[in-house]
C-alpha cells in the first residue's frame, strides 16, 4: 500500500501523564496503522499502583481545584486551544496515523478540538456566577433571599473512544477543567497517542498537580475505575452494551452516556427539485463514509419519499461511488480503512447476511483487509443487523415512504435516538419533526451527521443519558446548592 506522504514514524516509548507529570509503567501497548499495519508508537501502561495514585491525587486536590480563580483555568483553556492551532498538521498526521482517518477530515477533528478548548474558557470565565431568587413571594419568605450557585460533584471518569481520539477526549477534559473539576481520562486503547499529546499541552499550563491524568491503561482495567468511590462521575463514550453494564455496575454516580445510533436521513416531498436532490445525495454520500462510516451519527439510513425516491436513488449511488478510498495520509482520500480487519470483517458479515435476506446491492460490497467499500443496499429486509443495528462502517440503506407520518414513523422503528436528518423546505414539517421524531438531535435541511461542539448533544432511547456540548457537560459535572440569606432586621 502506498506511503509516499509524511507521517508519524514509531519511535521512543511514550509516557503517559500520571497527576500532570510524565511517568512509565512496567507493560507496554503497542500502536499499529489500520492501514497498512506499520508501527505508530508504543506506550507506556501504568501499572495498578501508578492508577491508584493518579485517583488519589485527584481525590486529594478536589478542593482546591475547585477554589481555582476561573481566570486561571480560562486561560489553561485558552492556552490548549492555541497550542492545537499551532502544531495542527503535526496531529492531524498523528491522528491519521493511528486511527487511518483521512488526514483532511483530522484536520477538522483538530479544529473541533480547537474550538471546544475556546468555548469551556469562555465558559469558564461565565459559568457559576450565581442565580438569585427572592422569596418573599409567599409570606413565610419574607426577609429571606436564595442564591444558587453549581459546584463539581467530584473527580471524573473520562473514557473515550477511538473514532475521535482527540475531539472526544477534549470534550471530556475541557468542561472539567472549566469547571475546575479533577479528571481521570483513559483514551482508547487502539488510539492512545492523541490523548498523550493532549497531555503534552496541558502540562504547559500552571494547572494544579492531580487536577488531570491520562491513563492509556486496557479496558480490562475499567472495572475497578468505575467501581472506585473517588471517582463519582463517570462520562463514556462508546458502544451501548459498555454503557450500560457502566451504568450498572455504578448506579449512584453520576454518569453520561453518548452510546450507538443509526442515523437516518429523511426526505421529504417537498425537497424534490434537482438542485434539492443533487444537495441531498452528496451530503449523504459524504456523511454515511466520513472516517468510513465510524461515527454514531453518520448516515446509516435514507427514508425517502416515493415521490422522490427513484430520482434520488441513482444520485445517491453515483456520488457514494464517486467517494475516493485509499491511503488516508493522501489530501485526495475520502475513505479509510476502519479502525481494523475485525471492524471491516463485521461489517463484510452484515452486509452479506442483508444480500442473502433479499437486499439488493448497489455498489460496494467489497473488502480488502480493514478497507470496505462505500456501499448501498435497497430493499433491506427488517430483522437484519444491518436495518436495526448500529453498521459503525461505510454501509447506507435506501427505503421508499408513502407521506411524512410513514417517514417519521420509520425514523422511530429503531431502538436508537441519537440524531436524525429532514431535507424539508416547509418549516412547519420542521416543528412537526421536532415533535415527533424520538431523538436527541434533528437537524433540518441537512444529515443527521452535523454537530457543532458548543450545542447540546446526546440521544433517547439506546443511545444514551445525559448531553455533551461544553457548557451542558460542565452542567453534568456539577450540581446545584442553594444558599437561603435572612434578613435579620426584618
Amino acid at each position: 500500500m502506498p506511503t509516499s506522504h509524511d507521517t508519524p514514524a514509531a519511535a521512543a516509548i511514550h509516557a503517559f501523564w500520571l497527576a500532570g507529570r510524565q511517568a512509565t509503567g512496567e507493560g507496554t501497548l503497542d500502536v499499529t496503522s489500520p492501514w497498512d499495519g506499520r508501527a505508530v508508537g508504543t506506550v507506556s501502561v501504568p501499572s495498578e499502583a501508578q492508577v491508584e495514585e493518579a485517583v488519589a491525587a485527584a481525590h486529594a486536590v478536589r478542593e482546591e481545584f475547585a477554589a481555582t480563580p476561573a481566570h486561571v483555568r480560562a486561560a489553561a483553556l485558552d492556552h490548549v486551544s492555541r497550542r492545537l492551532v499551532e502544531r495542527t498538521e503535526e496531529i492531524a498526521r498523528l491522528i491519521s496515523a493511528e486511527n487511518g482517518k483521512p488526514v483532511k477530515w483530522a484536520r477538522g477533528e483538530v479544529g473541533r478540538a480547537v474550538s471546544v478548548f475556546r468555548f469551556a474558557a469562555e465558559e469558564a470565565r461565565r459559568f457559576n456566577g450565581g442565580e438569585a431568587q427572592r422569596l418573599d413571594t409567599d409570606a413565610g419568605g419574607v426577609g429571606r433571599l436564595a442564591l444558587t450557585r453549581r459546584f463539581p460533584r467530584g473527580p471524573v471518569l473520562g473514557i473515550a473512544p477511538f473514532n475521535f481520539p482527540l475531539n472526544l477526549c477534549a470534550h471530556k477534559v475541557a468542561p472539567a477543567i472549566a469547571v475546575g473539576t479533577p479528571i481521570i481520562l483513559k483514551p482508547a486503547p487502539a488510539t492512545p497517542l492523541s490523548g498523550l499529546l493532549l497531555g503534552e499541552l496541558l502540562a504547559e499550563t500552571e494547572l494544579p498537580a492531580g487536577s488531570w491524568s491520562v491513563l492509556p491503561v486496557g479496558n480490562d482495567r475499567m472495572p475497578s475505575l468505575v467501581a472506585d468511590e473517588r471517582l463519582p462521575v463517570i462520562s463514556f463514550t462508546g458502544s451501548g452494551p459498555v454503557g450500560w453494564s457502566l451504568l450498572d455496575a455504578a448506579p449512584r454516580k453520576h454518569t453520561t452516556l453518548e452510546l450507538g445510533g443509526n442515523g437516518a436521513a429523511v426526505v421529504l416531498a417537498d425537497w424534490s427539485s434537482e438542485a434539492d436532490l443533487d444537495r441531498a445525495a452528496q451530503r449523504i454520500a459524504t456523511f454515511s463514509n466520513y472516517q468510513g462510516g465510524q461515527s454514531c451519527i453518520s448516515v446509516q439510513r435514507v427514508i425517502a419519499d416515493a415521490s422522490v425516491y427513484d430520482r434520488l436513488v441513482p444520485k445517491i449511488v453515483a456520488a457514494v461511488e464517486a467517494q475516493v478510498t485509499g491511503d488516508p495520509s493522501d489530501d485526495a482520500t475520502d475513505v479509510g480503512p476502519l479502525v481494523s480487519e475485525d471492524a471491516a470483517q463485521r461489517v463484510e458479515a452484515w452486509v452479506d447476511e442483508a444480500v442473502q435476506a433479499g437486499a439488493k446491492l448497489l455498489t460496494g460490497g467489497e473488502r480488502n483487509g480493514a478497507t470496505y467499500a462505500p456501499t448501498v443496499l435497497a430493499d433491506v429486509p427488517a430483522g437484519v443487523k444491518v436495518a436495526c443495528e448500529e453498521i459503525f462502517g461505510p454501509v447506507l440503506t435506501v427505503t421508499r415512504t408513502d407521506g411524512e407520518a410513514a417517514a417519521f414513523a420509520a425514523v422511530n422503528d429503531s431502538p436508537y435516538g441519537l440524531q436524525a436528518g429532514v431535507f424539508t423546505h416547509d418549516v412547519q414539517a420542521a416543528f412537526r419533526a421536532h415533535r415527533a421524531l424520538e431523538v436527541g438531535g434533528v437537524i433540518i435541511g441537512d444529515v443527521p451527521s452535523y454537530r457543532a461542539d458548543q450545542m447540546p448533544y446526546g440521544g433517547a432511547k439506546q443511545s444514551g443519558v445525559g448531553r455533551e456540548g461544553v457548557r451542558y457537560a460542565m452542567e453534568d459535572y456539577t450540581y446545584e446548592r442553594v444558599m437561603v440569606l435572612t434578613d435579620l432586621d426584618l
